[in-house]
């Protein structure tokens, strides 16, 4: 049922020319056979598309998923090869052992990421909302009741304005652990995309050269996701103490501090000239620039005429210098 499913997505691409499909695999081939495997790979593409709900009209399939999503990672890894070499990597002219070291960098490269926590980012931005709405509410209802000689309601509704307050001051404090360690993995995916996606290719290029060899699974060497019990911590309740932060986000703010030190390390190391008098050959981990999506042939830009005011301005500039002459 599922490959059905994919063989739709490949026909539905190729018959109405979809923009992330021409971007990643170039225009649909006239040729049946050619049409057939443009159909194929743009079917593991749209797969991937509709299994992670991501829908950007241009961009075929956008960053890596997280290590905490396996099936979403698998099926990446499934589109991102069908991408080669038209929009990915060409590793087809490397020998085995080149590709072989390629795809070991991928633990390697991994191994250094800052933890995924998006979804707990989500949840106490949503939390620290709530608690402010809920805080404002409270203060209102306390001055409604002082105004209506209602002391002790005003004092209670009071008191518990104070008590969301503090929730929001704790909830705050948590998403600012949480947005710094997602810059950094932001930071860490653009600066190790190129050889991830090395590795990926490799990965691939080697299975395809050698069907019958079962090669291991690519596996990320990432932090484990936030357990349920981490994930319960962020849940606060109003008249009850915040408590401090759990000691693993105190562990994320201490990431935080030396990843940049990582980071910076990482881009300052060089490719060494085997001649020692040269100087070095450039940076070891260049920037990742994305690839060039745009066709070679290119159509000629279209001529804008001017219009008769300038025209007729610019006959009367040059007869001017004429009669200057």
């Amino acid at each position: 049922m599922m490959d059905a499913r994919k063989d739709r997505l490949g026909e539905h691409a190729a018959e109405h020319a979809l923009p992330w499909a021409i971007a990643a695999l170039g225009p649909v081939p006239d040729h049946p056979l050619d049409r057939l495997d443009w159909q194929r790979r743009a079917a593991s593409i749209g797969a991937w598309r509709e299994l992670s709900g991501y829908d950007h009209p241009a961009e075929p399939i956008g960053p890596e998923p997280a290590a905490a999503a396996p099936d979403l990672r698998a099926a990446w890894h499934e589109a991102f090869a069908a991408l080669r070499p038209v929009d990915g990597p060409d590793v087809r002219g490397m020998p085995d052992g080149t590709l072989l070291h390629l795809r070991d960098t991928y633990p390697i490269e991994t191994a250094w990421a800052p933890q995924w926590v998006g979804d707990e980012l989500r949840q106490v931005r949503a939390g620290a909302w709530h608690t402010r709405l809920a805080g404002l509410r409270a203060s209102v209802d306390a001055q409604v009741a002082q105004r209506h000689g209602h002391h002790d309601q005003a004092a209670r509704k009071h008191a518990l304005a104070g008590s969301y307050q503090v929730l929001h001051d704790a909830y705050r404090q948590r998403e600012t652990v949480f947005a710094a360690v997602m810059a950094d993995r932001t930071d860490w995916e653009q600066a190790t995309r190129q050889q991830r996606h090395l590795a990926v290719a490799a990965d691939a290029e080697l299975r395809r050269r050698h069907p019958g060899q079962q090669f291991p699974p690519l596996r990320s060497a990432e932090p484990e996701p936030v357990t349920p019990a981490q994930r319960d911590e962020l849940t606060l309740t109003a008249g009850e103490p915040a408590g401090e932060m759990g000691q693993w986000i105190k562990d994320l703010a201490a990431a935080h501090r030396t990843f940049a030190s990582q980071l910076a390390d990482r881009q300052s190391l060089t490719i060494p000239s085997q001649d020692p008098d040269y100087g070095d050959l450039g940076p070891a981990f260049p920037a990742w620039t994305g690839p060039a999506t745009d066709a070679i042939l290119q159509p000629p830009k279209p001529e804008i005429a001017p219009s008769p005011q300038i025209l007729q301005r610019a006959t009367d500039r040059d007869a001017d210098y004429e009669a200057a002459d």
